[in-house]
């Protein structure tokens, strides 16, 4: 590491009050402050922040190895993409290919056969990919846009291909900037399920307009077990206002599969909004409610492991129905939790505003809520 001329670096004067610097070194990019902090961690970062970001800089607050000198650590801020995404449009090609041919397998019954000795017939479940990944797309450039517009480093959406039964599970963004404050965090956080919803509301309602499939005669006569998607209360209200059928007596017509676009974004809205750590809901309650958040924190993995207790013990469904998707995110969110929510710098509340646009977005969420998403029956 290089010493640094000060003529180089974010001014030092922001320091002044709060950290007795000693040295200032260079390492690559960033710029090491190294000396002592006068104040609490996260006052410090609160104090300097503003300064180094208006110079171009993001701040980290971490100690030598023998915890005699504490570092302000500096970064250049970095927005969007450098160069070409290949990891992102990777993981996309595959996810598409992905929710391809598990949309030609198994929902517009194609068989394996036939795909094996024609790849061209997975194009049949196009309509499928584009419905399952517009929503999730969708959801996952809301929080994008969203972190562009408030200046926060952010990745492009990373889709991840998977098997049965939607051929992948879901996209994520990382979020690599530092979060100014509640009311950013609460914007980033909310735009997600609310594009994801209206996106899911839309495809939902194309595929209830399109014309039912035809289930192969041979798949009805068989007998063994199927898996049931029900129906969430608000894919069955779009129904209703749209006066368009869901199911149907004929065992061999069923709805189009574009609906199980609108399915997964329900599904996965509800997930998304659970209101522990990283998670879209997470933030959500901790920009609404601050720290006092930790509170409601502790109760998320305990009604999660009850509801599959309710669902095993109380009405006889088995773990690989609803009860495991119950108990595997209780689990899920104990770790979550662990690593708990982004932290903004300004810790000022958001108004009233936002706490009923948060309040609004949780119960659209309600409505896509199931007790038994999932259920398996003998045929």
């Amino acid at each position: 590491m290089d010493p640094v001329d000060s003529a180089e670096i974010p001014p030092i004067e922001a320091l002044q009050s709060v950290f007795s610097l000693h040295e200032t070194r260079r390492d690559g990019e960033r710029i090491l402050y190294y000396g002592e902090s006068l104040v609490p961690e996260q006052m410090l970062v609160r104090e300097v922040w503003p300064s180094f970001r208006q110079a171009g800089y993001e701040i980290q607050v971490a100690t030598t190895p023998a915890g005699r000198e504490d570092i302000i650590v500096a970064r250049p801020v970095t927005n969007g993409t450098d160069g070409i995404p290949w990891k992102n449009l990777g993981l996309f090609f595959a996810t598409v290919l992905s929710t391809m041919i598990v949309g030609a397998l198994a929902w517009y019954h194609v068989p394996g056969s036939e795909i094996l000795s024609n790849p061209a017939t997975v194009l049949q479940a196009w309509p499928f990919t584009a419905a399952v990944l517009g929503v999730l797309t969708t959801h996952e450039l809301g929080h994008y846009a969203l972190s562009r517009y408030h200046g926060v480093d952010v990745s492009l959406p990373y889709l991840i291909p998977f098997i049965v039964p939607f051929g992948t599970l879901g996209a994520i963004i990382q979020m690599r900037g530092q979060i100014p404050d509640r009311k950013a965090l609460f914007d980033i956080g909310v735009a997600g399920p609310l594009a994801g919803l209206a996106a899911t509301i839309v495809v939902t309602a194309v595929g209830l307009s399109l014309p039912p499939m035809t289930v192969p005669e041979s798949m009805v006569r068989g007998s063994g077990q199927v898996i049931i998607f029900n129906n969430p209360p608000l894919l069955n209200l779009i129904a209703a206002i749209l006066g368009e059928q869901t199911s149907y007596p004929d065992p061999t017509t069923t709805a189009h599969p574009v609906i199980i676009g609108g399915w997964v974004g329900m599904f996965f809205t509800v997930l998304n909004l659970l209101p522990v750590g990283q998670l879209d809901g997470g933030h959500i309650i901790r920009a609404m409610l601050g720290e006092a958040q930790e509170r409601l924190v502790a109760f998320v993995p305990i009604a999660l492991f009850g509801l599959a207790a309710y669902l095993h013990y109380g009405l006889g469904y088995s773990f690989n129905e609803s009860v495991g998707i119950w108990a595997f995110w209780g689990f899920l969110s104990i770790f979550i939790a662990y690593r708990g929510p982004a932290d903004p710098i300004d810790d000022a509340p958001i108004g009233p505003a936002r706490i009923a646009v948060g309040l609004l977005t949780f119960v659209l969420g309600a409505l896509c809520f199931l007790l038994v998403p999932i259920e398996v029956m003998t045929v």
